[in-house]
């Protein structure tokens, strides 16, 4: 039997490439299943877990943090991998729909066994699966464009964030109420069915994707190591590793810091009581409310007074960060000196609001921006450098939290001032940013139209 025949480049066209819903809606679905389960965890290790006898086995706050942190350290670190895998030897779509496989099994871990066995094993297959899938999907998505439609490359990129969005808003309200009214194995298998639904979806879109070849360890090499390639790497390295890390460790502590900080306050609503772990989806409800109002007021707007290039847009993103964490920490002082009568939960909508505003500006713009500045070789590559950044932010968390520690009871950054940390320290990356962007000069590049005259008659094209 011949291997089927699959585009290898873009096709010359002004639309939209046809197999971008597949890809958007395989997107909803895993950014269903990683969020459902990353918000519970938490709440899972300091009030579910189990010991192999049956028996009570829960964690600490500081330590289910930390353990909370490295996880996700653990995700954005394997994107790496998956990179270097798709680049060199399998290309993207393969590499994603293998590694999917993985995930599911890491969901399903997590479903039947509450020990921390089946904790260490579910979380070590979720990190191999959606770390390596992570960086060819982005870069996927960038490879269905060409020359002639690049231009709703940002376009797409805005509704691929609101996919991941639109399935994390859902899960964030959904898991934690699975997880009081039917426990873990239910609040852990339904993700693990999404996470299934989203490979089976991006397995039906395998004949409508661009799937560009993977270059090959010499073409690889020689494109890394090259003087373009090393240049590249170079400018982008001092963004993603000294800067960006700190965003990401501030921005990971709605799930940690954030939630923790949500169980010491008045959860009332009416004869409801919230869960601290539900106001997390007030970031992706946010995300598709803030979307469009950034691209179609804001920016226009910001664009009258100044020119709002992308590094411009990373800078004011990181000034608002800091602000997010300036207003937690006021709130963390009330909470410390009104111990009777707490402020409310939603008093978290605001520095939620702050901070989903930064992620606006940081996150979607650097998720594009990497691609581009990418030489074509080495697009997964890269935009795991861009992912592994937050590996780098949430080890800086988990160092911190480590660090601080003055026995199990006590640390050096109590109530507020933990806040106040890393508020300053978001606040000094962002000045010294301003003064990094002002010398960047990099290149852009994307995925041309090169298609050979038989493969466009073989598929209608004019």
């Amino acid at each position: 039997m011949t291997s089927p025949t699959y585009k290898t480049a873009p096709v010359p066209s002004k639309k939209m490439p046809t197999g971008i819903p597949y890809i958007v809606g395989n997107e909803a679905a895993e950014r269903f299943s990683y969020y459902g389960m990353r918000g519970i965890l938490v709440v899972f290790m300091t009030q579910y877990m189990l010991n192999s006898q049956g028996m009570e086995d829960h964690m600490s706050d500081q330590q289910a943090s930390t353990y909370f942190h490295l996880f996700v350290a653990a995700c954005y670190f394997f994107p790496l991998l998956g990179s270097l895998i798709s680049d060199i030897f399998w290309g993207k779509y393969r590499t994603i729909l293998v590694l999917s496989v993985v995930y599911c099994f890491g969901h399903l871990a997590l479903a039947i066994d509450e020990t921390r066995t089946g904790l260490l094993l579910g979380l070590t297959l979720i990190a191999i699966g959606a770390g390596g899938i992570k960086p060819c999907v982005s870069a996927h998505v960038g490879d269905q464009f060409g020359s002639k439609n690049q231009n709703l490359l940002s376009r797409v990129f805005g509704w691929f964030y609101l996919s991941i969005n639109m399935g994390a808003f859902i899960s964030s309200l959904l898991i934690p109420v699975i997880l009081e009214e039917y426990g873990p194995h239910y609040a852990f298998g339904l993700p693990g069915v999404l996470m299934l639904i989203a490979t089976i979806l991006f397995w039906l879109g395998r004949n409508e994707f661009v799937h560009i070849p993977a270059s090959g360890w010499e073409k690889f090499r020689a494109e890394t190591f090259s003087r373009e390639g090393m240049q590249a790497l170079l400018n982008l390295c001092v963004l993603f590793y000294v800067f960006l890390p700190v965003f990401w460790s501030l921005f990971d502590q709605t799930g940690s810091s954030w939630v923790l900080q949500g169980q010491r306050m008045n959860l009332k609503v009416g004869d409801h009581v919230l869960n601290p772990a539900q106001m997390q989806a007030l970031n992706p409800l946010f995300i598709l409310l803030l979307v469009p109002i950034f691209t179609y007021v804001i920016y226009p707007l910001i664009e009258k007074v100044f020119p709002l290039t992308p590094l411009r847009k990373i800078s004011i993103g990181f000034f608002l960060a800091s602000a997010s964490f300036a207003i937690s920490a006021v709130l963390e002082s009330w909470i410390t000196h009104s111990p009777e009568s707490p402020p409310h939960i939603l008093w978290q909508t605001l520095p939620y609001l702050v901070l989903t505003s930064a992620e606006v500006m940081v996150s979607i713009t650097c998720l594009e921006f990497s691609y581009t500045q990418a030489p074509k070789s080495m697009k997964s590559f890269i935009m795991s450098l861009f992912w592994l950044a937050v590996t780098v932010g949430n080890l800086l968390t988990a160092g911190v939290n480590k660090v601080i520690m003055i026995d199990e009871k006590s640390s050096r950054l109590e109530g507020a001032d933990y806040f106040w940390f890393f508020s300053g320290l978001m606040l000094v990356a962002a000045v010294l940013f301003v003064f990094v962007a002002q010398r960047y000069k990099g290149k852009t590049y994307i995925q041309d139209d090169a298609i050979d005259e038989a493969q466009a008659e073989e598929e209608g094209i004019h």
